[in-house]
C-alpha cells in the first residue's frame, strides 16, 4: 500500500506493508542510515527519531502508525551548521564507538525542546532508555547541560 511520509522536511512515497517498522522505511527505502538498529524491541534507543517533536523508537512504530512529520539525525543539522546539542557532543567528546549516538542525540534534543534547563535527574530520567555500551553517560550529561546553557544564551 502506498504511504506518503514527510521526513526531514521532504515528501516521500513508499509502497510497503502497513506493519513495516519505520526504522526499516528510513534505512532501506529512504536511505537515511543515521538511525541505527540496536535491539528491535525499543529497549536500547539507538533507533530514536522524532515524530512531530516527540522522541520515539522507530523500530516499534509501524508505517501505518506514523502520525506526523518525521525528523531523523540527518534532519537536525549538518557538519557546517550543527545545532547546540550536536556541537556539545563534539566538544565533550561523547562518542566512543558512536553506534548509539544518533539515538542519544535525538533523545537529548527532545528533552531540551521540552525542558530547556534540565537537572541531572531530569537528564537521567529522559535518557534512561538510551543505552551506551561504551559508558559515556557522564559525558552525555555534561553535553546536555552545555547545550542547554548555549541555548539559553542564544
Amino acid at each position: 500500500m502506498a504511504t506518503a511520509l514527510k521526513i526531514n522536511g521532504k515528501q516521500h512515497q513508499v509502497d510497503l506493508p502497513d506493519d513495516v517498522p519505520l526504522l526499516w522505511v528510513l534505512r532501506d527505502e529512504v536511505g537515511l542510515t543515521g538511525t541505527k538498529f540496536g535491539c528491535g524491541v525499543a529497549a536500547c534507543g539507538a533507533c530514536t527519531v522524532h515524530i512531530d517533536g516527540e522522541a520515539v523508537r522507530s523500530c516499534q512504530v509501524a508505517l501505518s502508525d506514523v502520525w506526523g512529520d518525521v525528523i531523523t539525525i540527518e534532519g537536525i543539522g549538518t557538519p557546517d551548521s550543527m545545532p547546540a546539542i550536536q556541537q556539545a557532543w563534539v566538544d565533550h567528546q561523547v562518542a566512543q564507538c558512536g553506534y548509539c549516538q544518533s539515538g542519544q542525540i535525538m533523545q537529548a534534543a527532545a528533552l531540551l525542546a521540552e525542558n530547556p534547563a534540565p537537572s541531572d535527574t531530569d537528564i537521567d530520567d529522559a535518557m534512561q532508555g538510551n543505552l551506551c555500551r561504551c559508558g559515556t553517560y557522564p559525558r552525555i550529561r555534561a553535553a546536555i547541560h552545555d547545550a542547554a546553557s548555549k541555548l539559553k544564551e542564544a
